[in-house]
């Protein structure tokens, strides 16, 4: 777990108290330094399956939170990507909506997107060829080109814009994406409100990264706690903001 060790020590300078903990059905975020959100994985949960040192969450560092990141328990991965977020301090560009940059650029393009992101049938409107790839099969619809996430080898091949969902660092699937994406000549964006805001991943091959700020942790954390629903700009107006980054 190379990235995820490279990305901690970047993290580190900014570890401090776990102020709060919510992980709701679709969001989980931690309020550290600063705030962090990520997607809730691995739900429904398997009876028994509990989160380690559930309840004593905030006696804990964003450091000692962050080192979720490694468990195979995806709920407690989700965590901890939560708290690597929450030690990323807000940087980049603000306001900008990559979505709206990629369907631009998208013109008669090869676009691969892992994960199914909103706006994909403008994108697919005007790309040459698109493909999304899911972890979830009910998501799946090879009518629409949206396939398995398995079929990165054969699809990443010749491509001009490879977008990556920030979450696939929650199942340890972003390295491997971000190795493929190397052997193109694609521009590679990491996207989505879990990305961790990082120069790391620019080393590993990352041309964009497009994030969030939390303007309001406190307020994000309690409409996570309840709520089902994606945490986004129009549901959280004021209270969360875009970020991107550029290498």
């Amino acid at each position: 777990m190379k990235l995820v060790n490279d990305l901690m020590e970047a993290a580190s300078e900014n570890n401090s108290p776990v102020k709060d903990v919510r992980v709701g059905v679709s969001w989980t975020g931690v309020h550290g330094k600063y705030g962090g959100v990520s997607k809730t994985y691995g739900i429904p949960v398997a009876h028994g399956n509990y989160t380690r040192d559930m309840g004593n969450l905030t006696n804990k560092t964003t450091m000692e939170l962050a080192e979720y990141v490694k468990s195979w328990n995806l709920v407690e991965a989700s965590i901890g990507v939560a708290a690597l977020n929450s030690m990323m301090k807000p940087r980049g560009k603000k306001n900008i909506n990559a979505q709206d940059l990629i369907i631009e650029e998208s013109q008669n393009k090869k676009v691969i997107m892992v994960g199914k992101f909103p706006k994909i049938d403008e994108i697919r409107s005007v790309a040459k060829e698109f493909w999304v790839l899911e972890a979830d099969p009910t998501l799946t619809n090879s009518k629409e080109g949206i396939i398995t996430e398995a079929a990165a080898e054969y699809v990443f091949p010749e491509s001009d814009i490879i977008v990556i969902t920030g979450s696939t660092l929650i199942n340890k699937g972003l390295e491997r994406y971000l190795n493929l994406a190397k052997h193109e000549d694609a521009y590679t964006i990491i996207m989505g409100p879990s990305t961790t805001m990082c120069d790391v991943l620019f080393d590993y091959g990352a041309d964009m990264l497009a994030g969030v700020e939390l303007l309001d942790p406190e307020a994000i954390l309690r409409k996570i706690s309840q709520s089902g629903g994606m945490i986004n700009t129009r549901v959280c107006r004021g209270e969360i903001g875009f970020r991107v980054m550029e290498s």
